[in-house]
């Protein structure tokens, strides 16, 4: 019996399923349509199908993309962190070159700056030769340093020896106040960013009233600093007795003095004379806006005083005088404790005598008083001196060594007042003060230190550079100011110290300070900071008080003070002596010889010879001898005194 072979057929396809994770879907059919029998041929094709269920959207790895496994979000976020930390590293470099740039280009200096809160202690000027040599530091670490150099000073700087004379005590805060006319026309802040470029280098005389009154105004909000070292004591005295042959008063180590003529006090008469330097700040408050002081603050008396010829004062300035570019002035106190001008050193006067000097104002006065010496900049090239000096002390209990670096105008009164201060705490004169030229044109000072030894030595991060403003420095008033540099020893045996302390103004001057020094406990022992041994010497009387012998004086005042056809009167004198100026206000005196030669005495303290006298006298008997061969034999006779008395060494102030 034959049976027919039945193929089989495909059912219909089953209904999609879910897309799955893998980004598919399946359906299925069923080859039951008929079912193969007899041997026949089964349904061709696939029983299931399966189809990208995204359309396309899958990733590679056939995974959705709202579908990522964990491990890949891991991946993707440390890209994205990573991405942000190169953007700000980046971010951060390009701001800090960028302000690296910015002070290099306005402050000429690139290291780390930062304002200095010191405002403390005072400098003198004196002159040094020393024998050290070098530094044989980083030469060889063997070599001890000499601690008994031998140093000379040429002007008296030794400390008064009496225990209640010392000048200077921990004071309150002190007050810094912007006090320079020209600078309101800058636009110049109370802290004073100065590092816009400089306008034009002069500024009118009558516009600086108008500068002045901005400048009040902006006093209200002082900038307060805080120092260590302040003025002590509001005076320094100095007190002496005088008759009629006269004498000298001298506050030591300040370069002050007052001279009192022979005959200035009445015969059978006498005056207990005083001169007082006033270190109180308040007094300088009433100054000007647009003015600074250029010296100390001096009186003398007693007030009533009643003398026939007027007496000699010196007092020391900071300024280096150039009509052109100051505009300085005598003031005197008021009894309502304000300042009024007595003249201009530039203008004539015949109510005082006025003649500046490099380091030296010196004075004819009538009327006791106080008096003060003031400037008002002109232009940004008026200078004025400051001096620089360091000193240097280990830190008690530990392992640091202290560095201060004072700048202080340059008058003997103000780095005296340094001295006395490091003198209680134990400190270093490291190194020979120096004189640093600081002008009007608004930039600050910076003070850094340079090639400490960095395997030896550590300091104080952002300290290498510190900077005082415009206004402190130019308004310093006679006020020192300080900064302090800490510097950590790695060891013990670490015994010596060896580094550069640079003090510059930007667009300015620099002056290098080279520190070499022991600082090890056991050598406590400071260099010596005067040698003299008649520094508390403040009053001479009589004929040793003075360079010219009495005799002689008497003699060319006898020939000077008549005037003669042939002009040998005391206009050619002053002529010779180079005092020819402001010739008014001798013409009024009773002798103007004598007058002429106080004021020669006071301008000539300092040296200790009658040269430049008795040249002058020669050159008057020359010209006479030229004139009138009769007369030779007087001129000449003149000269002959002059010259023996300075061969008899006549007495000399210390």
């Amino acid at each position: 019996m034959y049976i027919p072979t039945v193929d089989g057929g495909w059912d219909e396809w089953s209904e999609w399923t879910i897309c799955s994770s893998q980004c598919e879907r399946q359906r299925s059919r069923e080859c039951n349509s008929p079912a193969p029998r007899h041997r026949g041929k089964i349904c061709e094709g696939n029983s299931e199908a399966t189809e990208n269920c995204t359309d396309g959207l899958c990733t590679q790895n056939r995974k959705l993309l709202h579908d990522v496994k964990p491990q890949s979000m891991d991946s993707t976020n440390d890209v994205a962190l990573y991405s942000g930390l190169g953007a700000g590293i980046i971010a951060v470099a390009i701001l800090v070159v960028a302000v690296m740039l910015y002070r290099k280009n306005h402050s000429e200096y690139g290291v780390d700056v930062i304002d200095s809160s010191a405002l403390t202690g005072g400098f003198q000027s004196f002159n040094f030769k020393t024998t050290r040599q070098g530094n044989p530091l980083l030469l060889n670490s063997s070599m001890q340093p000499d601690l008994t150099v031998g140093r000379t000073y040429t002007t008296p700087l030794c400390f008064q020896d009496s225990t209640d004379k010392d000048l200077f005590d921990p004071l309150p805060d002190i007050k810094v106040k912007v006090q320079s006319s020209f600078m309101v026309s800058l636009g110049v802040a109370e802290r004073a960013e100065f590092h816009a470029k400089a306008p034009a280098e002069t500024f009118p005389r009558d516009l600086s009233r108008d500068y002045c009154s901005t400048m009040d105004r902006r006093k209200k909000g002082l900038l307060t600093l805080n120092g260590p070292l302040s003025t002590g004591k509001e005076q320094l005295r100095t007190t002496g007795v005088f008759g009629h042959p006269g004498g000298r008063l001298v506050v030591p180590n300040t370069g002050v003095s007052l001279l009192v003529p022979h005959g200035a006090v009445a015969e059978n008469m006498s005056w207990e004379m005083y001169m007082v330097i006033n270190q109180g700040e308040a007094s300088v408050q009433t100054l000007e806006g647009c003015e600074i002081l250029l010296g100390p603050e001096v009186m003398y008396g007693p007030p009533g005083l009643d003398l026939f010829c007027p007496v000699a004062m010196t007092i020391a300035h900071c300024a280096e005088v150039d009509a052109e570019n100051w505009n300085i002035q005598l003031k005197r106190k008021t009894q309502d404790s304000k300042w009024e001008e007595v003249m201009s050193v530039e203008e004539e006067s015949t109510s005082c005598y006025c003649l500046m000097d490099s380091s030296s104002c010196h004075l004819l006065l009538d009327q006791p008083g106080s008096y003060a010496l003031v400037g008002e900049p002109l232009t940004q090239a008026a200078v004025k001196r400051l001096k620089l000096a360091v000193f240097g002390s280990m830190e008690a209990g530990s392992m640091n060594y202290s560095l201060r670096v004072y700048c202080v105008d340059d008058t003997p009164h103000a780095f005296q007042g340094v001295v006395a201060a490091e003198k209680t705490r134990g400190g270093q004169l490291l190194e020979e003060p120096k004189m640093l030229p600081f002008r009007a044109n608004t930039f600050s000072l910076q003070v850094s230190i340079q090639d400490v030894p960095q395997f030896l030595w550590s300091i104080k991060p952002f300290t290498t550079c510190q900077e005082f403003s415009f206004p402190q420095v130019w308004c310093s008033n006679q006020q020192p100011l300080h900064c302090a540099f800490s510097l950590e020893r790695y060891s013990p045996a670490t015994a010596h110290l060896s580094c550069k302390i640079s003090v510059r103004q930007v667009k300015g001057h620099e002056q290098i300070l080279q520190v070499y020094t022991a600082v090890a406990e056991t050598e406590k022992e400071s260099v010596p900071f005067f040698m003299q041994t008649d520094c508390t010497i403040t009053s001479q009387t009589g004929p040793k008080a003075f360079k010219i012998p009495l005799s002689i004086r008497q003699r060319i005042c006898a020939t000077f003070d008549t005037a003669n056809a042939k002009g040998k009167d005391w206009q050619l004198l002053a002529q010779k002596l180079h005092l020819d100026r402001n010739l008014g206000y001798f013409a009024k005196q009773q002798s103007p010889s004598a007058v002429i030669l106080s004021l020669w005495e006071a301008r000539h303290q300092d040296t200790a010879d009658l040269d430049s006298l008795a040249s002058a006298l020669e050159e008057i008997g020359k010209i006479h001898s030229k004139s009138s061969p009769k007369d030779q034999e007087e001129p000449e006779s003149d000269f002959n005194h002059i010259q023996a008395g300075t061969l008899c060494g006549t007495g000399k102030l210390t």
